[in-house]
């Protein structure tokens, strides 16, 4: 799993300093990249999947994010990834629609606020003019207040609201559409 696009920083996690290395996704990485998502899903805050995915079941959506386009980043601290980002086609892959594109991003519990999922997304904004993407859009759930606030920190706008659009154990959810011209 080499990547020319690899960047390196230092983050500050508990009470040690850990180097932090973002890399392309290779196929070997998807079982911990699942294991990130899975750990998301009890939590309700942050996907509308309700019942853990499997490596089978997601390798297509894998293999459709190893694009120059639509990439599927993580991070990695000695070996072990503890968060993704990935960008995928904005509702299909229609034509008009190409310079658009929908940002993804999860961190493993014991490495939320702690600057990754920052990094992660700052790493593929900046990435993204290179190849053509000119806007980012972010569906959060209304609930999803550190999502939301991180997102709105770097720039994103709401820009739509889809109010009681899910439901997550009998309890409705609101979805916030959030953008970003870049």
């Amino acid at each position: 799993c080499v990547s020319t696009s690899d960047l390196c920083f230092v983050a500050a996690i508990g009470d040690a300093l850990m180097d932090i290395r973002i890399r392309e996704a290779c196929e070997e990485d998807l079982p911990a990249i699942l294991g990130i998502y899975n750990a998301s899903i009890p939590e309700r805050i942050a996907t509308a999947d309700t019942q853990p995915v499997t490596v089978e079941s997601r390798r297509e959506w894998f293999r459709e994010h190893t694009t120059r386009t639509h990439p599927l980043w993580v991070a990695e601290t000695d070996g072990q990834v503890i968060g993704w980002v990935s960008l995928s086609h904005f509702i299909h892959e229609r034509p008009a629609y190409a310079s658009t594109a929908e940002i993804s991003l999860y961190v493993a519990p014991e490495y939320r606020h702690q600057g990754i999922g920052r990094r992660l997304t700052r790493a593929l904004i900046d990435y993204c003019p290179g190849v053509g993407i000119k806007t980012l859009v972010a569906l959060i759930f209304g609930h999803n207040e550190p999502s939301l606030r991180l997102c709105e920190q770097l720039g994103f706008e709401r820009w739509g609201f889809l109010p009681g659009i899910a439901e997550l154990d009998g309890v409705s959810r609101d979805l916030v559409i959030l953008g970003k011209k870049l």
